[in-house]
């Protein structure tokens, strides 16, 4: 089922539709991780967006650096 756009109260803000790929590339960018990472998050922690905001942050964090490359 298609997100209903027109209806956008804060119950709408509160989730995440796994489903529509606009709000999943959403969560990805605004927290730093992979799409892939963003659907996995939603499969584990279901579409109450402050969970995933929160799992996806600390996801992001752990990124391993890249290195430095010193000639």
């Amino acid at each position: 089922m298609a997100d209903d756009k027109s209806k956008t109260g804060q119950q709408d803000r509160d989730r995440v539709a796994g489903g529509q790929d606009y709000e999943v590339q959403h969560l990805a960018k605004e927290t730093g991780v992979t799409l892939e990472q963003a659907l996995q998050l939603i499969r584990a922690y279901g579409n109450d967006r402050e969970k995933l905001m929160k799992a996806a942050k600390g996801l992001a964090n752990n990124k391993p650096s890249p290195r430095s490359s010193r000639l």
